[in-house]
């Protein structure tokens, strides 16, 4: 399993119940239900990766993640997870709002806009290629790139409380440099959220 992966099922509580968004082949879901015994559905739109959920036995719904959550009742799951797909959504922000009032915690992670080789590509005049933003500007599927800075000035704006937040490098490393300047030196971001208006507390 990615490092990342695994930093998100340590703030996941056993028995859970779980809505992971862009769920792949469900890689994720497969591991809690066999580690934690949690529950739940993936949505993903892949039609090759849908069928590859069945066969690992995970519940998904084939669902385009830009026409919203209108079939999930309010606060119907625990948590809400949508890795790496934030920056390809027509609305990053009404996504979010969707997944907090399905959820009760909200989990995200993004390729962060503001490490250091993003900055170098920009100021060398070009729209930057990375190991984390590997795509060139003409075939890439992200666009809502942020930066850390960017993404909680949002939270701060709309009221949604940040109740952690883990930087990494490409290798899903933490370090010191990465804690010193975490918008400088971390190449991905992964928030855990809540709404400003809880309905329970964690």
């Amino acid at each position: 399993m990615r490092p990342d992966l695994a930093m998100i099922c340590d703030w996941i509580k056993p028995g859970s119940r779980i809505l992971d968004l862009g769920c792949g082949d469900g890689e994720l879901l497969a591991h809690l239900a066999r580690t934690q015994n949690v529950t739940g559905y993936g949505l993903e739109i892949d039609p090759d990766k849908v069928a590859s959920c069945v066969e690992n036995g995970i519940n998904v719904i084939q669902a385009d993640l830009d026409e919203g959550l209108k079939g999930f009742e309010s606060q119907s799951f625990d948590y809400v997870v949508m890795t790496q797909a934030l920056q390809a959504l027509q609305r990053p922000d009404l996504a979010i709002e969707e997944i907090l009032r399905v959820g009760r915690f909200g989990i995200v992670t993004f390729p962060n806009f503001g490490h250091w080789r993003v900055r170098m590509g920009l100021a060398q005049g070009h729209m930057p290629v990375t190991p984390t933003l590997n795509e060139r500007w003409y075939d890439t599927p992200n666009i809502h790139l942020c930066s850390v800075h960017d993404f909680e000035s949002l939270c701060e704006d709309i009221g949604w409380r940040i109740l952690d937040r883990r930087m990494l490098d490409r290798s899903h490393r933490e370090g010191w440099r990465i804690r010193l300047r975490p918008n400088l030196f971390g190449e991905v971001a992964l928030y855990l959220l809540q709404d400003k208006d809880p309905a329970t507390d964690r």
